[in-house]
């Protein structure tokens, strides 16, 4: 009999959610930065191993908003741990408990969904004793299925997280054909890839007033190329400047990482077309941000 879980991945923001789904699917689905709250969307993983499916939702970081496409962020997280079968609660290995972490185990005891703890980055972590103190006082907090400390860069401890996961599953057909790795349109995992390059690429400069359209996605008929347009949206004038940089090196540079990203998820030579143009705060604007596909 094939068993299913749907699992969403929550935490704070730059907590390493989107990394260990990465790492579970073995490929990039989600987009990683050191920037926080780099989740917009819900991006869904679909991982099928034998008889198992589990389908996992990565969703933003919890955070205090700071305008509406920060409360829709915040909505999103909401609206994913209402309508799953388990949540995988993702925290670091070190620090202070943060107010959203609170919050959100609030969140779990009210719905009362089972939660696995992930404790991400323990290779920050020297001495062991720290580690067992860490596990003791969160195990404090809730009454986790299971703890297990995780390294999303190294891949450490990632089967096991896996194999708790999957005892989670029910009986029920798979929802998806197995061979499946995300719902996600095509159209969005370009604009992601093409955001994550802008993000890295502009770590201090450019902050999260930015957001990816693809006007165009077609394959060549009778030629193994890919043509994708794309426009980069920022808020000011003065980031348009910095995307596009001096006689156009900055969009330059991000437009060659991105293709090479691009080549290697679609399996395809890709022919990548870059415009940047200014939205003045687009992310109050709910019109836009539909547009965006970001509601």
């Amino acid at each position: 009999m094939t068993k299913t879980a749907f699992i969403a991945i929550v935490g704070c923001p730059n907590v390493g959610k989107s990394s260990i789904l990465n790492k579970i699917m073995g490929t990039k689905i989600a987009i990683v930065s050191s920037k926080p709250q780099t989740t917009r969307t819900k991006i869904m993983g679909v991982f099928t191993e034998g008889d198992i499916q589990l389908v996992f939702t990565d969703t933003p970081g919890y955070h205090k908003p700071h305008n509406k496409l920060g409360e829709k962020m915040n909505q999103a997280v909401g609206d994913s741990i209402g309508g799953v079968d388990a949540c995988l609660f993702v925290v670091e290995s070190k620090g202070d408990i943060k107010k959203g972490e609170y919050e959100l185990l609030e969140k779990f005891k009210n719905l009362k969904v089972p939660v696995i703890l992930a404790i991400n980055k323990i290779d920050m972590i020297k001495d062991k004793e720290e580690l067992l103190e860490r596990i003791v006082q969160l195990n404090s907090l809730f009454d986790f299925e299971a703890i297990v400390p995780v390294c999303a860069s190294t891949g450490e401890h990632i089967d096991e997280l896996v194999d708790e996961m999957k005892k989670l599953a029910f009986d029920s057909p798979h929802f998806f054909p197995d061979d499946t790795l995300t719902d996600q349109p095509e159209r969005v995992l370009a604009a992601e890839i093409i955001r994550e390059k802008i993000l890295r690429l502009m770590d201090k400069e450019v902050p999260h007033g930015i957001a990816v359209s693809i006007e165009k996605m077609r394959e060549r008929d009778n030629q193994d190329i890919l043509d994708i347009e794309a426009i980069i949206y920022c808020e000011r004038e003065s980031h348009k400047g910095m995307v596009i940089g001096k006689k156009g090196s900055m969009l330059k540079k991000i437009s060659t990482y991105a293709r090479q990203d691009l080549e290697s998820f679609f399996g395809i030579k890709v022919n990548l077309q870059t415009w940047v143009k200014v939205k003045e705060d687009w992310r109050n604007r709910e019109g836009l941000i539909h547009n965006f596909g970001l509601d």
